[in-house]
């Protein structure tokens, strides 16, 4: 069984406060999904779960999160067969487009199917949360505004088919790291959420590019003055707005005109490897 496991970004991602019980910042985030994805093969097997991927940099084994789904999956439903998982790796890894999240949802509907099992997607999203933030997300898709801890997925209007560029720089950057290191006491502009919210409703890209807003920038951008440089190189280049995705350091840029996107796209291929043209769906 084949499954395309579809990146996402960051339309705006705002902290709203922290959960009392354990600290887990509560976000507010208009997240979308686009034209990029991982390759990822299900097949079943008597016993144990087996991941191999194209990329020889990628854990195998329990640090996976397709690995952590699988063997969730395994537990809550009792299945007493076993698993092999091909992922075919294109989203970049610690890029903040939520490569690893996208994966485990993806195995976790792969295996719904696989196996029969009559779970339906909130019984997954809430399996998912367990893993990570985005998965719940990743399960759904689409234009959708994500608030808790990333367990509360409201669909938006589809905003799709926008042109989109990503940078990703060469180096990764840590989540749990980036989290760790906000005061949000020094947060001091937040996202329109419900400017943004209703641009998708009346399709205005231009509204979005102009506001797009992602309060971890605060951290990420102060550590690495590549992102800030990367941003404003595409707006020169005719970006209606680039905005760091997740907790970076993905940049990515929307654009009206395929013309001047595919120039901002072979700039910038030339320099890093991992640039992307690509659309939101």
């Amino acid at each position: 069984m084949l499954i395309k496991a579809y990146a996402k970004v960051n339309i705006s991602l705002d902290i709203v406060g922290k959960r009392e019980e354990d600290g887990y910042h509560l976000l507010e985030m208009i997240m979308q999904t686009i034209d990029l994805y991982d390759s990822i093969i299900i097949e079943k097997d008597l016993q144990g779960i087996n991941i191999n991927c194209n990329k020889p940099y990628i854990p195998v084994d329990g640090r996976n999160l397709a690995y952590k789904a699988a063997k969730l999956f395994i537990d809550t439903y009792s299945i007493d067969e076993g698993v092999n998982i091909s992922i075919k790796k294109n989203i970049p890894v610690a890029a903040g487009l939520a490569g690893g999240s996208t994966d485990a949802a993806a195995v976790l509907r792969g295996m719904r199917n696989l196996f029969k099992i009559n779970a339906s997607d909130k019984e997954l999203m809430e399996l998912g949360v367990t893993i990570g933030a985005d998965v719940p997300y990743c399960i759904v898709g689409g234009t959708a505004l994500c608030k808790g801890i990333g367990e509360e997925v409201a669909p938006l209007k589809a905003f799709k088919n926008h042109i989109l560029i990503l940078v990703k720089p060469n180096f990764g950057v840590s989540t749990k790291e980036v989290y760790k290191s906000i005061d949000i006491s020094k947060i001091h502009r937040h996202p329109n959420t419900k400017g943004l919210i209703q641009a998708i409703d009346n399709n205005n890209l231009s509204y979005i590019g102009q506001n797009m807003k992602n309060v971890l920038e605060n951290v990420t951008l102060r550590r690495h003055n590549l992102i800030k440089n990367i941003k404003s190189e595409m707006l020169k280049m005719g970006a209606l707005g680039s905005m760091m995705s997740g907790s970076g350091p993905t940049v990515f840029a929307f654009f009206d005109d395929m013309l001047k996107a595919q120039r901002c796209f072979e700039r910038f291929r030339q320099e890093y490897k991992e640039t992307y043209i690509t659309r939101t769906i």
